[in-house]
């Protein structure tokens, strides 16, 4: 009797195909269910460009308004029930009427001075400390990273009184010291630092390095450093924009004839009668360093940004 031609999966014993494997020939594959793999998100609607365009202009517009002021004449664009949104002809003439209404040369050398300062000592320092809370094991570690975390509750106002105290005693009121010496670190960027060197620096690097023969140092600069970078970027970028824009400690441990940028706009408005125009022409002309620097940094600072946003 000849043997039956069965195929392998009409017999009782055969092994039944995997969800979603290939089956024989002209049979159609298993449809994936819904819910289960990967998915994709879809493509943004007009609803969410015209959401993202109206957060845009709003974003914006102060800083052309202010633009559109700073260029005209006198405060004419201000009054009247339709403002003018055209820019004028006079920003470079308001620009030179700030420069000789004040020591507004001076006023920027100082901003940057301090700003860059506490910028650049900020990094390294929040850095150095980070790496230590991060990835050494010393006694009374934790302890002490809380004891600096603390510090963030203490409202500013509350210290202003012994911090004067302080930098008079150690004869740097009036100084540009007196601004710099206080914040050459700060416990948001020691917390920012030791964050990124916990989640982005993996522990056996830490270890190879030291097995290598590599010091502590050594093992900061060519193996942490590298990973933080981009943090280390928004660490300064916004460092940087807080000294510039502070106000309220310039004005008490500096004399007006050696203020910053602030206290030069405070003495623009400081008259009987205010002109805007001429104070608006100072307000672009301390906005543009930090959108220069913002510009220049802009790459690191956006990948600085969604460092650890996105997994896998």
């Amino acid at each position: 009797m000849a043997p039956s031609l069965t195929t392998p999966a009409s017999r009782p014993d055969a092994p039944t195909a995997l969800p979603g494997a290939g089956g024989p020939p002209g049979h159609p594959r298993p449809r994936r269910r819904r819910g289960s793999g990967p998915r994709h998100f879809d493509s943004a609607g007009p609803l969410a460009y015209a959401l993202l365009a109206a957060v845009v202009l709003a974003s914006v517009f102060p800083l052309y308004w202010t633009f559109v002021v700073a260029s005209h004449g006198d405060n004419s664009v201000l009054g009247g029930s339709t403002p003018s949104l055209v820019p004028g002809g006079h920003l470079v003439a308001n620009i030179r009427r700030v420069f000789d209404t004040v020591d507004f040369w001076k006023a920027l050398g100082n901003s940057f001075a301090v700003a860059g300062t506490t910028a650049a000592s900020n990094v390294l320092l929040s850095s150095l400390a980070g790496y230590a809370f991060a990835k050494l094991r010393f006694p009374g570690r934790d302890a002490l990273l809380v004891v600096v975390i603390a510090t963030v509750m203490v409202p500013t106002q509350l210290g202003i009184i012994p911090l004067y105290l302080l930098v008079t005693d150690m004869g740097l009121y009036g100084t540009l010291s007196s601004l710099i010496v206080p914040a050459l670190v700060s416990a948001v960027g020691v917390f920012w630092m030791r964050q990124a060197m916990e989640e982005n620096i993996p522990d056996e690097l830490i270890e190879s390095a030291r097995v290598d023969g590599a010091g502590h140092l050594r093992t900061f600069l060519h193996v942490a450093w590298p990973g933080v970078r981009s943090t280390a970027a928004v660490l300064g970028m916004f460092t940087f924009m807080f000294a510039w824009n502070d106000y309220f400690w310039p004005l008490i441990a500096l004399p007006p004839e050696n203020g910053t940028v602030q206290i030069a706009l405070n003495q623009l408005a400081a008259g009987y009668y205010t002109d805007y125009t001429l104070m608006l022409a100072g307000v672009v002309v301390s906005v543009l360093p930090v959108l220069a620097l913002f510009a220049v940094l802009a790459r690191r600072i956006v990948s600085g940004v969604m460092d650890g946003a996105v997994k896998g």
